[in-house]
């Protein structure tokens, strides 16, 4: 049988076209059966069932699968968790032996490389194939509004842009495997304390801006499916909200295809069928149970019904899923190219935070003489994200597998190391972290036990590696002047500590940059003080699944000044900025250039600028693009990203990066009259290494 499309080679890029958070810059996926076709047969299909049939192709069935009908030619669909790598359910004897364990998507986003994104994606997708998987439950797209949120592991960070251009290139990846990949939380889903009770309080211009900007990007890409979230927004649950199903998704964003459930997010199965949404999953509780019933009371017509079955039909057929068998094990033979993929992923997303007196990198002694002492809570583990993310990998590598293969005899694992044994190594590598889940949000800070082993190590060896493993940022105040060096090394996958160790080494020279800006103090958050008055964190799935308590609104209160934007207009000083990331080389920026200097509203500017690499190793750099706007009739972030690039590059050399910026770049939601806004006046390009390093500086004029 025809294949889909083979993945591209791995991009490291020194051109990049920019674009708008709500364009796509190049063709979109496009089905294997055409709308207007699959909405044909759909019809077809749909004047041979019955009223039961109907309603039960709307609810899940076996928690994991929609109905199938064989009579009618409708097959059951398998779906799977989700955007990391496929969570194997042990308890189906269909499943999968094996799957590729991914660094997380925030680890992705720290790589800012969107070619990348689509190989890791096409290679989830692949494995998908391989264990008759039609639906993969992800990509998460939801933002990085504060570092205690549990799922932030999940998601690709806090700015807008950067999470819309990965996110287009994972949905294109999955597609092009003949999987659907159905994006997710729609919408505002940015705390699971409790995430059903809470209400997202956010204004039109900022949804549009921010939160939207992602879903519409993998729209645009050709996304086939959408999952709802579980929290409300400005009231409602989006899932039953026809503000939130018909009028943004379906018609703002002009999706066309299969919108979902989460499971259990919804609780009024009347609202649910006139709201614009398709399936209700697991498929157990209100559609199942009362559809039929409302039906027969005039509450809703067989018609509404009908519209929510041809939607799931249309899409099932359009991605041929009525005419191939969903399964194919041929893609069992790619396991190595995707475990490449992986490692190659953990190689971009390292970052480095803090090299003081240049540590780093910490060769071997073929004399075996230096000694390295290594403890940490997970050296013998490889940490993860849990909850539905969760994916166990194979041939899985520790900390501890990947030093010992590097540093052989030099290298001394110490569980529990006593003071002496801290202060005699010539250099300490302690590791430390968080696991992360869905469910429950977890403090900024560390625990007190893991906050006391930092200590300890950086205040009796001045000469210590701190490596992070963790979902998100952690509070690193009370030792980060005292280490000489630290590594955010996220979830690493399967065999991503043999990446660490490369870089460690210096045989891999790191190049990842924070996706997301590491505060303080969890004070300094815009997400400081979400939680309802009096109630503090909890773990377990206790508190997910209580529904007692009254619904409590999360105010977005700093509108579009997500992130970075939020430090900068307040003037806060992080602890790490956004897109800070350190290389064991150095970089000059110069010779920035505009052509042409001054362009209409509906055209188009290539700015054009040189990097130098001034070290003695070769490296790249990814180079960053913000756009300041200071004459604008609303309040505008201190600087927004609008064009991102990696360009490698040899010692002493130079090479010219280039980007594409159409005017609409510049454009804003203007909520008076509810259309994007652009103004004709003078711009500043700020081009730098991250958001609070900005190197070149030049003016663009809108006439």
């Amino acid at each position: 049988m025809p294949r889909f499309r083979t993945i591209p080679a791995l991009l490291s890029l020194a051109l990049m076209t920019a674009i708008s958070p709500f364009t796509l810059a190049e063709p979109s996926f496009k089905t294997p059966v055409s709308y207007e076709e699959a909405d044909r047969r759909a019809a077809e299909i749909l004047a041979k069932m019955t009223l039961k049939q109907k309603i039960g192709l709307t609810s899940g069935n076996n928690f994991l699968f929609s109905r199938g009908y064989p009579e009618l030619g409708i097959p059951e669909m398998f779906m799977a968790d989700a955007t990391g790598g496929v969570n194997i359910r042990r308890n189906l004897s269909t499943a999968l032996e094996k799957s590729t364990a991914f660094p997380n998507p925030l680890a992705l986003a720290a790589t800012w490389n969107p070619g990348l994104a689509y190989r890791y994606a096409h290679s989830i997708g692949e494995e998908c194939r391989a264990g008759g998987i039609a639906i993969l439950l992800g990509p998460g797209m939801n933002m990085y509004r504060h570092s205690q949120y549990g799922r932030n592991f999940e998601y690709f960070g806090e700015d807008p842009y950067l999470t819309s251009r990965l996110v287009e290139r994972y949905v294109m990846g999955v597609l092009d495997t003949g999987t659907i990949p159905p994006i997710k939380h729609f919408v505002g889903n940015e705390t699971d304390h409790p995430r059903r009770l809470s209400n997202s309080v956010i204004d039109d211009r900022t949804l549009r801006e921010v939160y939207l900007a992602p879903f519409k990007a993998a729209i645009d890409a050709g996304a086939m499916a959408v999952m709802s979230s579980y929290n409300q927004l400005n009231g409602e649950w989006p899932g039953q909200s026809r503000h939130a199903m018909t009028e943004l998704l379906r018609g703002e964003l002009g999706f066309k295809w299969l919108v979902m459930t989460d499971w259990w997010a919804v609780w009024d199965a009347e609202k649910v069928i006139k709201s614009g949404l398709d399936l209700e999953m697991p498929g157990d509780k209100y559609l199942k149970k009362d559809a039929e019933r409302l039906v027969l009371a005039g509450k809703v017509s067989e018609a509404d019904i009908d519209r929510m079955v041809l939607s799931i039909l249309r899409t099932q057929i359009a991605m041929g899923l009525h005419d191939r068998p969903v399964r194919d094990e041929y893609y069992l033979r790619n396991y190595a190219e995707h475990a490449e993929v992986a490692l190659e992923t953990a190689r971009q997303s390292v970052v480095l935070l803090k090299n003081e007196k240049q540590l780093l990198p910490l060769r071997r002694d073929t004399a075996a003489k230096k000694k390295i002492l290594l403890t940490g809570r997970y050296v013998d583990v490889v940490p993860r994200g849990l909850g539905a993310a969760e994916v166990e990998g194979y041939d899985n590598i520790t900390l501890l597998q990947a030093l010992r293969d590097t540093y052989g005899e030099q290298l001394h694992y110490v569980p529990s190391p006593t003071d002496d044994e801290l202060k005699s190594a010539d250099v300490v590598i302690v590791e430390t972290g968080t696991m992360d889940s869905e469910g429950w949000d977890r403090p900024f800070a560390l625990t007190a036990a893991e906050e006391a082993r930092v200590v300890r190590a950086v205040t009796l060896n001045p000469r210590t590696i701190v490596v992070i493993n963790a979902g998100g940022g952690v509070q690193m105040t009370g030792w980060n002047d005292r280490a000489a060096a630290i590594l955010y090394a996220w979830y690493p996958g399967q065999n991503g500590n043999r990446a660490l160790a490369e870089i460690l080494a210096g045989q891999t020279n790191p190049s990842g940059k924070l996706p997301i800006t590491i505060e303080k103090r969890f004070e300094d958050s815009p997400g400081y003080g979400y939680l309802p008055d009096g109630e503090q964190l909890y773990q377990g799935w206790d508190g997910d699944n209580d529904m007692s308590r009254p619904i409590y609104n999360v105010v977005y209160k700093e509108g579009v000044h997500v992130g970075h934007r939020w430090y900068e207009k307040n003037k806060i000083e992080p602890l790490y900025a956004f897109g800070h990331g350190l290389s064991y080389t150095t970089f000059e920026y110069s010779d920035l250039r505009f052509n042409p200097p001054s362009i209409p509203t509906d055209g188009r500017v290539t700015i054009e600028f040189t990097v130098t690499n001034t070290g003695s190793v070769a490296g790249t750099e990814i180079t960053q693009l913000y756009v300041r706007d200071t004459q604008s009739a609303v309040e505008r972030p201190e600087k927004e990203l609008r064009a991102f690039g990696r360009v490698t590059v040899p010692p002493g050399e130079s090479r010219v990066v280039r980007f594409r910026i159409n005017a609409k770049e510049l454009s804003y939601w203007d909520p008076q009259t509810r259309a994007w806004k652009v103004e004709p006046h003078d711009y500043t390009i700020l081009i730098g290494s991250a958001s609070n390093k900005i190197l070149l500086e030049g003016k663009l004029t809108l006439r």
